[in-house]
């Protein structure tokens, strides 16, 4: 059996997004260089504010 990898042995980055630590996932394997957001909607840049409050447009 192989030797099990502990996450906190896995790569990081920050997102540019949001500025959370992210890890290191399989399905980056291939291109974890281009790698830059922790998610579809960091990717989107439709990232919800945490506070709550919401923009009043007018």
């Amino acid at each position: 059996m192989p030797r099990m990898i502990r996450k906190s042995d896995l790569p990081q980055k920050t997102c540019a997004c949001c500025g959370r630590p992210f890890t290191w996932r399989r399905k980056w394997a291939k291109d974890w260089d281009q790698v830059k957001y922790c998610s579809d909607a960091c990717r989107r840049g439709k990232v919800p504010d945490r506070t709550g409050a919401t923009e009043n447009r007018s």
